[in-house]
């Protein structure tokens, strides 16, 4: 039983948790929840290490992980040491630490989003939710964009990080990644509207609407889209912008299918 907030493998699932330096550095991540670190040991990815709270788990979960990635990799803590570890308020005490994941990368994306100085780990995480279920081949993200392996993005993706390759690019690196196709911005004041066009391959960039597109995504669009809102509404929240034209595009796809 792990008990003393001391002990190696607590001091680094706590920094993975608060310090995205140490998640760069140490190319790791900690996943919490049950449903988040059964999908990623689902999918074929070994913890380094699991900490459980015994009183909080169903021990016929953890005979079933001892199985797939040995006795040896899980540990019971105490239950003040995972509420230490813990980012949310009621914890399902669980703490998994993991290699940060990478998914293979396509050769030719046809369908790549870019996001644009997104900076709310929520919108993040919700946004490549998003992108794993509209069938986005990659997910690049500008230099100002948040950590996409913060703990609130991490949950808010729902293991969208081990689906979707996401790649953090200069806006040079981003252009080279779009080589060949049309880039589309979504903005408010775009001059097509979304469902006007031709979602067979593309780029896609959505930014912040705290912020507006960075002078760099609109110099690399080759056109602006809206969405068509009701008057009076200047903007909706990014996540929502990026849903409704990724499902439009891939109700496009599934129709061109069906030809």
């Amino acid at each position: 039983m792990i008990s003393s907030p001391q002990n190696d493998k607590v001091k680094l699932a706590y920094a993975l948790q608060t310090q995205p330096k140490v998640r760069r550095r140490e190319r790791k991540i900690a996943l919490e929840g049950v449903r988040l670190v059964a999908d990623a040991i689902g999918r074929g990815r070994k913890p380094e290490f699991v900490l459980y709270d015994a009183q909080a788990v169903d021990y016929t979960l953890i005979a079933e992980w001892q199985n797939l990635i040995g006795a040896g990799n899980l540990y019971p803590a105490a239950a003040d040491i995972i509420q230490r570890l813990s980012t949310t308020e009621h914890s399902q005490g669980i703490i998994a630490v993991l290699p940060i994941p990478m998914p293979e990368l396509p050769r030719q994306p046809r369908r790549v989003l870019i996001l644009d100085g997104v900076r709310d780990p929520g919108n993040m995480g919700t946004i490549m939710r998003t992108a794993a279920a509209a069938g986005v081949q990659i997910v690049v993200l500008s230099p100002d964009c948040v950590d996409p392996y913060n703990p609130k993005a991490l949950r808010g993706g729902m293991g969208a990080h081990f689906r979707v390759p996401v790649v953090e690019a200069s806006w040079q690196e981003i252009a080279q990644y779009c080589e060949g196709l049309p880039v589309y911005l979504a903005a408010g004041d775009g001059d097509s509207d979304y469902e006007a066009v031709d979602w067979a391959a593309w780029g896609l960039i959505v930014g912040s609407e705290a912020h507006g597109a960075s002078e760099q995504a609109r110099a690399l669009a080759t056109q602006i889209v809206r969405i068509p809102m009701a008057a009076e509404t200047e903007s909706i929240n990014a996540a929502a912008a990026t849903a409704v034209i990724l499902f439009e595009a891939a109700r496009q796809r599934r129709h061109a299918r069906e030809k």
